[in-house]
This record gives structure tokens, sequence and C-alpha cells, in this order.
């Protein structure tokens, strides 16, 4: 059984949205909220991220809609103090929020960005201190989550780790179930 789960996925970039406003962010929080649900039913206690920008920070969000109807628990794990020191105001701003209505959150490193280092071993914290993991991309073309990719990959090898994911084709199925409401209202 499941009972932490990690998050994460694309970056805003790798997907071409740029910004808030982008309507396909409603589509995968859907895609989201759908799966962290269908988790939440077979015993899910706690989904952690690190709030990296796009899907992780949109992952907290729904987490954070969800726990109002469900006993759910959400980690932020950012990998160090500072983190979001050059994101944009409006993101700085979301993260802090979801810290904030976060049941725990706590930089994995209590120090600014030194290196690399910090990013190979957030991943490795991530899957250590988790069940399974969900990730929304491409795994033929996964951009920066290749590299929690692979060492998610290898932990399926070496122990009873989970791999999940929310594809394009998930979230194709989302729109066309969007529209298919829309077109009846």
């Amino acid at each position: 059984m499941i009972k932490v789960l990690a998050i994460t996925g694309n970056k805003p970039n790798e997907l071409t949205i740029t910004g808030e406003k982008d309507e396909r962010i409603g589509y995968i929080k859907k895609a989201l909220k759908k799966k962290l649900i269908m988790f939440i039913d077979n015993g899910l206690e706690w989904v952690i991220t690190t709030g990296q920008l796009g899907i992780e920070l949109w992952a907290s969000e729904v987490v954070c809609e969800l726990k109002e109807e469900y006993s759910i628990k959400l980690g932020i794990f950012p990998p160090f103090l500072e983190y979001s020191s050059r994101w944009p105001e409006i993101y700085k701003e979301k993260l802090e929020q979801v810290m904030l209505e976060a049941d725990f959150s706590q930089p994995l490193y209590n120090q600014p960005y030194k290196g690399p280092y910090q990013f190979i071993n957030k991943d490795n914290w991530l899957i250590q201190k988790s069940d399974a993991c969900l990730i929304l991309g491409d795994e033929d073309y996964p951009g920066t989550v290749g590299f929690f990719l692979d060492k998610a990959k290898k932990a399926v090898e070496v122990q009873q780790y989970q791999i999940y994911w929310i594809t394009p084709f998930d979230l194709e199925e989302i729109v066309k179930e969007e529209q298919e409401i829309q077109g009846f209202e």
C-alpha cells in the first residue's frame, strides 16, 4: 500500500506554459486531482514535493484543496534555503502560500544554493522517503524530470518502489471529458 507519494514533473517552460492564465494548468490540476483521489481512496496519507515550479507547485495547490474534503497531508521540501529567490514574484507567493498550508515544510539543506549535489540529493531523498512517485510528463521525452526518473527506475529494481504516470494522452482525455461536459451545459 502506498502511504507516501512523491510528485514531480515538467517545469512550465518544458510544457510551453508561459503564465498562470494558461488554460492547460486547469487541465493539469484536474488530472492531478483525479489521480490523487484514487491514491487517497487506496490509503495514501502523505504527498511530498520540493515545490518546484510547474507540476510540483500545482500538485501542492491541488493537495491543499483536497485537504478540505480528504484526510491527506502535504510535505514540501525545497532542496535549499532561498530556493525560489530567482522566481517571478507570483510564483514565490504561490510557494509561500502552499508552504503555509502544508502539514510540514522544511528545506533539505539549511543553507542557500551551494552546488548541483543539492538537486541530486533532493531526488534521492524524495525516493527514499516515498513508497511511489507520480510523474506528469512523457517517458520518451522526459526533459529535466529525466534525472529523477533515472533514479526512480533504479529504485524499482532494488526495492518495491513504484512509478505512476500522468501522460500527454491522459491530459488529452481530461480535455475531452471537460469539453463533453461543457458541451452538455
